[in-house]
């Protein structure tokens, strides 16, 4: 079963959902490929700055190009949004000194997540990240 009503589970056959849609093609796989990439990139070049823009200027390109390429930018975005949350919370933690290890250890956290869903969308697998909320539908 789903973690999300509505959304497929990435357990149960790769690539459809329940009965509501066919296999992704390459072009909307490819879509899902940067809009995890292009984030990971911007996290890792910015210290977690840029991570969250980006990912909301490919949501919003890229939201009108298919239903897969769709759900893969939401979950980037929603992955940034956590991963938001995350840093402050660690900032705010740097003044008793735990925020300095709390901090890169989100970025990691946030970078390996857009990897594996980067993979999971390059072979056109349906995917929701765990440890995500869902923010954006």
């Amino acid at each position: 079963m789903s973690a999300y009503p509505g959304w497929p589970d990435d357990q149960e056959n790769p690539g459809t959902t329940s009965g509501s849609a066919a296999t992704p093609d390459s072009t909307e796989r490819n879509v899902g490929v940067v809009v995890h990439a292009i984030p990971a990139a911007a996290l890792v070049v910015s210290a977690g700055t840029l991570g969250f823009v980006a990912s909301l200027v490919i949501y919003l390109m890229y939201k009108d190009k298919g239903e897969f390429a769709r759900r893969q930018a939401a979950n980037s975005l929603n992955i940034q949004i956590t991963t938001l949350i995350y840093l402050v919370i660690s900032a705010l933690l740097m003044l008793v000194l735990i925020g300095f290890v709390l901090y890169p250890l989100v970025i990691v956290v946030a970078v390996v997540l857009h990897v594996l869903g980067a993979v999971r969308s390059s072979n056109g697998v349906w995917w929701n990240p765990p440890l995500t909320p869902r923010f954006v539908k």
